[in-house]
């Protein structure tokens, strides 16, 4: 392996400590964020007022379609640099990951236009109204016209980890973590900016994230390369051909997530309020299945560069085990702690009947969820992106519809939850089955890592303009 190979870290070395270094830094920026998202609502609920935190949870469901944008291009931008740092192309890395930052900075754009422009529309159809829904606009209105910056900094960090970078990745949301949480009390209770003081809040943690991202970029790997119209040009199709897919695939989950809560409405307020909980619950109890999607990606798309087609199966496999081995012990824990977290949130009747339900042997399901996650990193990074779209919406379509209107019916709101967990274990063999497939062609050059020669005609042309000076 030559020299100028050194940061495709992965393509050696020991792939369990791998992915276990790479998905506990991830976790533990992804705790910071969802530990001050739990803070965050907890100090609007100390105004008193209770349309404010109505008016998050519907600011919420359109934030989610923004950032879903932004994950989809940190996706492709993650894969591309992976891959091509596993070809040994350091210089390509970074010329792909400076266009998929300018494609998605444009892109961004006029999405977020869009929807800015359109706020009172899109609120009114997921049920906001009154002064609720004012409320929400004006919080939206603050955080919308920043979603470029989130991008920069979401897609910056997927390059981190892409490179190996995992304490610096994970040190760019631990950053934003701290900035927002030290503002939202100032802003909100000091400055008395109530609500509006949450948004700027988010707003000055998503510039920190941007600035901490690009930093750690330009001073580790070398930064961005020059701009050229003509190379853009020439990356868009496979910019497009992962960041499409991965931007459809992130928006299924609120499909899904928004019959659950319609299921759930049916036997109450206390059932819509036990589902909130567990939903508050989940990403924290299981952070390392969240972070493993992230960690597991540039691991398989250096090897899958490098044609090390056996490190890509042992990695795959390995993160099969860890799974396991993290999800058991974390049922065990929330089983002790069951009544500790109904306690905490005052839940009652059926809201503490659903969290002692979820806090027991049903949340095993995530073993299931987990292989879904690591699949769809699988395919993303095996040229194959849209599979993980299909297997998204199968997801929270055939994989929810079905199974929580059948538990609704016999179980009521028990049902529910168990319909929303059993459902993931049938689209999880799918997965499984899948990503084997997927790696059976790697093994037997099936699947053909692109030649960048466009690129590679670029390149030698510079070299010999270079010469000829």
């Amino acid at each position: 392996m030559t020299d100028t190979n050194q940061q495709a870290k992965f393509l050696s070395g020991n792939l369990t400590k791998h992915i276990i270094s790479m998905s506990l830094t991830s976790a533990i920026g992804f705790l910071a964020l969802f530990v001050v998202d739990l803070v965050d609502m907890l100090f609007i609920s100390m105004l008193g007022i209770d349309e404010l935190a109505a008016a998050v949870g519907f600011a919420g469901t359109i934030l989610f379609m923004t950032t879903s944008i932004s994950i989809g291009m940190a996706i492709a931008g993650g894969a591309l640099v992976a891959r091509s740092l596993g070809e040994n192309k350091p210089e390509r890395a970074t010329e792909l990951l400076t266009h998929v930052l300018i494609v998605g900075v444009v892109f961004a754009i006029a999405f977020a236009w869009l929807i800015y422009t359109n706020l009172q529309t899109m609120t009114g159809w997921i049920g906001a109204t009154g002064n609720t829904q004012e409320l929400a606009i004006s919080y939206l209105k603050i955080l919308i016209p920043t979603m470029p910056i989130l991008l920069i900094g979401i897609v910056a960090s997927a390059a981190l980890r892409s490179h190996g970078a995992a304490r610096l990745s994970m040190m760019v949301t631990l950053v934003a973590g701290v900035v927002n949480a030290i503002l939202d009390p100032i802003f909100i209770f000091t400055l008395d900016m109530g609500l509006e003081g949450a948004a700027w809040a988010s707003v000055m943690a998503r510039i920190s994230v941007a600035v901490t991202a690009v930093y750690y970029t330009v001073r580790r790997f070398g930064g961005f390369s020059g701009l050229s119209f003509r190379a853009i040009a020439r990356d868009l199709r496979p910019i497009a051909a992962i960041a499409v897919p991965a931007m459809l695939a992130n928006v299924a989950a609120p499909i899904g997530g928004a019959y659950v809560t319609r299921a759930a409405s049916e036997f109450g307020e206390a059932a819509v309020a036990g589902m909130a909980i567990i939903g508050r619950v989940t990403p924290i109890a299981f952070a390392l299945i969240f972070a493993m999607s992230g960690a597991i990606g540039p691991i398989i798309g250096q090897n899958f560069g490098a044609k090390q087609h056996d490190r890509v199966r042992e990695a795959f496999n390995s993160s099969m085990i860890l799974i396991v081995v993290y999800v058991i012990p974390v049922v065990i824990g929330l089983y002790f702690l069951r009544e500790p977290i109904a306690n905490m949130f005052n839940a009652q009747g059926v809201a503490r009947d659903l969290i002692f339900l979820f806090c027991g042997p049903l949340s095993l399901a995530w073993i299931f969820n987990g292989i879904i996650f690591v699949g769809n990193a699988a395919y993303n990074n095996l040229g194959h992106p849209f599979y993980s779209t299909w297997v998204n919406w199968g997801r929270n379509t055939l994989g929810v519809i079905p199974f929580v209107y059948l538990g609704a019916q016999y179980w009521g709101a028990g049902g529910v939850l168990v319909g929303q967990m059993v459902g993931g274990i049938f689209v999880a063999i799918v997965s499984f089955v899948l990503a084997e497939r997927l790696m059976k062609k790697a093994e037997t050059d099936q699947i053909e890592v692109p030649e960048d020669t466009e690129f590679s005609e670029h390149q030698r042309s510079l070299k010999i303009q270079h010469l000829r000076r």
